[in-house]
């Protein structure tokens, strides 16, 4: 009980630069117009994505996500919207996961994933300033350059850079998420954040195809200090591809062993009047590990799921 108590005195600073930055992100987006909305925690189904795990609710589930309520709003008309909340995955746990986290995540319409590129420049400089962060910013004693604009690179790139197969070759392995884990991740966004983007499309579910290169999806990942802290797509709006998608997602839980979820008919009911847009979603928790100079995850909420 004292080791507790000690530990949440012990982070009173910590806590204080993370209201900071909420309030400074709060302030950034209503500033620009975007309306701040609340959707649900508790949800019938989330979006069918093979390796998240959502965690049950008295029959529904407690969202991975707010995105399918997000973007029913902007099918209805909601042209900017940002919320803040908590979410919940099961089986996450590890010094940059844990099972209830805060994600920030905003959508507009009109714009693609390369507006939005520039929308996290300016929104995590515009932080940063506010916090009193005037240049670079060190973390984990590496000095992170913030001058923009910030570097990207494609993930067919960064497989040439960074490891010893191709994008297409690791693909046909299995073995793309153990290889962008162990070779590439870790060699990204140390001295600068970075934007990798291109994903192949069997790995953007819910992103538009791009048009030049039917290869690879309109996503992107933003990664900082050794971070992944954002991951970005232009919108998928066909509902028939969509639906096309998740079911391949549903087979491959199936086929895995893992829990089927019921299909978001409501969303797909949607999408057909969701203008051509783009979304963020960006994990606070590991940001304010970014502005605290903090190591673990657990250092930048005030209780971790051991202490409850």
């Amino acid at each position: 009980m004292m080791e507790t108590a000690w530990s949440l005195t012990r982070k009173r600073s910590t806590l204080q630069i993370r209201a900071g930055m909420i309030r400074a992100i709060r302030r950034f987006f209503t500033d620009r117009d975007y309306l701040e909305v609340e959707t649900p925690s508790r949800i019938p189904g989330p979006a069918p994505e093979c390796h998240i795990d959502a965690i049950p609710s008295d029959g529904w589930y407690l969202h991975t996500s707010p995105e399918l309520c997000m973007k029913r709003l902007l099918a209805a008309g909601y042209p900017r919207i940002f919320q803040i909340t908590k979410c919940f995955r099961g089986k996450e746990r590890g010094s940059r996961h844990i099972p209830e986290f805060t994600l920030l995540e905003w959508y507009e319409g009109g714009v693609n994933y390369i507006r939005m590129m520039e929308v996290c420049e300016e929104l995590i400089v515009s932080v940063a300033h506010d916090l009193g962060h005037e240049g670079d910013i060190t973390y984990r004693e590496r000095q992170i350059a913030m001058h923009r604009p910030w570097e990207r690179i494609s993930v067919s790139e960064a497989f040439k850079r960074y490891s010893c197969v191709s994008m297409e070759e690791s693909l046909k392995r299995g073995r793309f998420d153990e290889i962008m884990v162990r070779e590439i991740e870790p060699r990204i966004g140390t001295e600068g954040p970075v934007f990798l983007y291109d994903y192949p499309v069997a790995l953007g579910a819910l992103a538009r195809v791009k048009k030049m290169d039917p290869r690879v999806a309109e996503r992107f990942e933003l990664y900082m200090g050794g971070l992944e802290l954002a991951n970005a797509f232009s919108e998928l709006t066909d509902a028939v591809e969509q639906r096309a998608r998740f079911e391949e997602e549903l087979k491959s839980r199936r086929a895995s062993g893992r829990e089927v979820y019921p299909m978001p008919e409501k969303f797909l009911a949607a999408l057909p009047t969701m203008p051509e847009s783009s979304g963020v979603a960006l994990g606070v928790d590991r940001l304010a590990m970014i502005f605290t100079n903090s190591a673990s995850i657990d250092d930048v909420v005030a209780f971790t799921p051991e202490d409850l």
